[in-house]
């Protein structure tokens, strides 16, 4: 993110509109044509700066950029829909190689035991889809240094990195096809990620907010380093072996010697090892119990607890920040947009400081800006409702404050009947109760679903009778066939489409009905000793059974729009209603907000993933085929091997993201740990 003293610069200075040496002299801008035929191509050039001033302010983009004719023009164009789709397609398919490239992860299982040799990419294939990729981010880069200028691109750090991480990639891809792909390391493997953070301002400010708590991570680190060292040293002073069996063997097992007792206790402080650790001088005297309860409530409950609440702190502190930076870019952009359409204004007037902006020239700036039509209607019918004249600053400013509403958008008309029985249907299936029927209704069928599977749970697959489940669900199906064109009767086609929840409801309606009809012409109607399953590999009806439990999204769908209502005599209900209402909204509130810290994990996911692969590929071997792997049966309970964790290696990119998720929900990471030291080395 720009700093906010690029903000503070005079409004559409040279840089951004002048004769100046961003701006090429002779192109017209919004300040060198006065009158004459250039006049009517001034008051389209200022529009059309008002233009992207306005997009720049709702995106909260920095308006530090030139603002001549032709990089207008190349501005709305890099920042439209289609550009910036192509722009995050490349992105993601240049971080997706990693699946096909050597290593391939194309195979049905990562266990080395069973694993088939991987559909290998022929040389060039990859390549010559990354050299595309290379070559729009090379483009990309091209257009934003073109468009802020080289005086700013000098002094952004983001776009001198790319520039650097595009060099060294370019050279990388020029090394591979030298030496035929066949080279041990690919660099430009571990920058990848960065063409993913670089195009997302959200992930720039969350690394920047761990960069600024850093300093105060790192003395809780030093203290936690502190910790376990004076733990270790107490610890291999404990445990001797000197006085019986359980020290000895506390010894031999964790406090062998220094390196074994750091990782020990380094596993401790994660409890994933817990109470493991404990029990063999436990079990001889309660004392020793003292020693790692102290640690852990030193370490696990006070030290890892600070360092949480430094880092949110830091990042609220920094939130407010942002919030704040990126107001005043909005106001910003606001403001430069209202003194250029002042300036169209005050073409011939005495006084041009008393005047504002004409509201039918907002109005063409507006249908001209890149905005759902939902906040232009609403920022249009705030601009009829105000009194006639010029737009004051004031006024020009409040009419951008409909960006930061939701907008309720208001479903078509219900269709209208003559016939009073009609329009009593009409009200009976159009009320919400019929809703919450189709809920009971959805209710049901799953109900009874998970009570055959619970009957037939011992039951092999070839002696079940379907039966009564097939007669069941085609009951259920027809209801929901018959819910569907009730609802499209009381509310029409259009209104019944304008539900998303509907739109969901009737495409499972649709695919369960032809599964069931597929199922009835295949398998005949449902009797006694009906079994589909053995006609065949892939039973239709199995597949029935599986769409059926989507229907329980049916609740999933109602609980962010329930209405809180205000009778006493609901008040239990409602409160719940309430309680589930704001449960939800949270949630969905919480994963909007968490994608760029989901961005930032998919970066380390990534890079920790290729280095595993260049560290640990191939390490972890079958067992016929090493003598350093031993059989399940002669294996150490909770070993690697005796747990069958085969299928977490680095032999793949896919395999290393599911081994790098199973280390970092930390639970058995120490036998990950055990199992590539004895494979790897220490």
């Amino acid at each position: 993110m720009a700093d906010t003293r690029e903000e503070s610069e005079p409004l559409l200075n040279r840089a951004r509109g002048g004769s100046g040496r961003d701006c090429p002299r002779g192109v017209p801008t919004c300040s060198n044509v006065q009158e004459g035929p250039g006049a009517m191509a001034r008051r389209d050039l200022c529009l059309d700066q008002a233009v992207v001033l306005i997009e720049d302010a709702i995106q909260y983009r920095s308006i530090n950029h030139r603002m001549d004719a032709r990089s207008l023009w190349l501005h709305r164009r890099y920042y439209s829909s289609t550009s910036q789709w192509i722009l995050s397609f490349t992105i993601f398919l240049i971080l997706a190689l990693a699946f096909v490239e050597t290593p391939s992860s194309l195979t049905r299982t990562s266990d080395v035991r069973y694993r088939p040799d991987p559909w290998e990419a022929p040389c060039g294939l990859t390549e010559g889809i990354e050299a595309l990729c290379l070559l729009v981010f090379v483009a990309d880069v091209s257009v934003k240094s073109y468009l802020i200028g080289w005086a700013q691109f000098r002094r952004n750090p983001w776009l001198l990195a790319y520039l650097v991480v595009l060099v060294v990639s370019l050279l990388d891809w020029v090394v591979s096809l030298s030496l035929v792909c066949q080279e041990p390391l690919r660099v430009r493997r571990l920058l990848r990620p960065f063409f993913l953070m670089q195009n997302s301002s959200m992930m720039k400010k969350t690394l920047k907010c761990i960069r600024r708590s850093l300093p105060e991570m790192a003395s809780v680190g030093l203290l936690l380093a502190v910790h376990l060292c004076l733990f270790t040293v107490f610890g291999m002073l404990l445990f001797t072996g000197e006085k019986d069996a359980g020290q000895d063997r506390e010894r031999l097992t964790y406090f062998f010697n220094l390196p074994e007792a750091l990782t020990t206790l380094l596993v401790l402080l994660t409890t994933a090892n817990n109470p493991d650790v404990m029990i063999p001088v436990y079990s001889r005297n309660r004392a020793y119990a003292i020693f790692f309860i102290a640690y852990t409530l030193i370490g696990s409950l006070f030290l890892m607890n600070l360092m949480t609440a430094i880092i949110y702190n830091q990042f609220r502190g920094y939130l407010m920040m942002s919030l704040q930076t990126s107001l005043l870019r909005r106001r910003l952009g606001t403001r430069a947009a209202y003194k250029v359409l002042s300036s169209v204004t005050a073409e011939g007037e005495a006084h041009p400081e008393r005047l504002g902006v004409k509201p039918e020239d907002f109005l063409k700036v507006l249908q001209k800006v890149q905005l759902d039509s939902d906040h232009k209607q609403a920022i249009t019918e705030k601009l009829h409702s105000r009194s006639g004249g010029l737009l004051s600053a004031d006024e020009f400013q409040k009419l951008f404050d409909e960006f930061d509403k939701r907008v309720i958008k208001e479903h078509p008309p219900r269709p209208q009947y003559q016939s009073p029985f009609l329009r009593n249907t009409q009200f009976v299936f159009g009320h919400h109760y019929f809703d919450y029927l189709g809920n009971l209704m959805a209710l049901g069928n799953l109900v009874t679903i998970c009570v055959f599977l619970v009957l037939d749970a011992h039951v092999l697959p070839k002696d079940r009778d379907d039966f009564v489940l097939g007669i069941l669900n085609c009951i259920f199906i027809l209801y929901y066939l018959l819910e569907m064109l009730l609802k499209v009767f009381s509310l029409g086609l259009r209104g019944y489409l304008s539900y998303p929840s509907n739109v969901f409801d009737g495409l499972l309606t649709i695919v369960l009905l032809v599964l069931e009809i597929s199922t009835l012409a295949v398998y005949g109607f449902p009797h006694r000793g009906w079994k589909p399953a053995m006609l065949g590999l892939l039973s239709l009806w199995d597949m029935t059974r599986l769409v059926n439990v989507l229907i329980v999204f049916r609740f999933l769908r109602i609980i962010p729009s329930m209405k809180v209502c205000v009778q006493v005599r609901r008040v239990t209900a409602l409160l719940l209603s309430q309680l589930m209402s704001l449960v939800a909204s949270t949630i969905l509130d919480l994963i909007k907000n968490m994608r760029a810290f989901g961005g930032i994990l998919v970066v380390i996911y990534y890079v920790f993933a290729i280095i595993g692969i260049s560290l640990f590929r191939g390490v972890v071997v079958a067992p016929r085929n090493s003598s350093l792997a031993s059989d399940n049966g002669s294996a150490p309970c909770g070993s690697f091997e005796q747990l069958e964790y085969w299928p977490n290696n680095f032999d793949d990119f896919a395999a290393a993201l599911v081994t790098l998720w199973d280390v970092m929900i930390v639970n058995n990471w120490q036998v990950f740990l055990d199992a590539f030291r004895r494979y790897a080395g220490p």
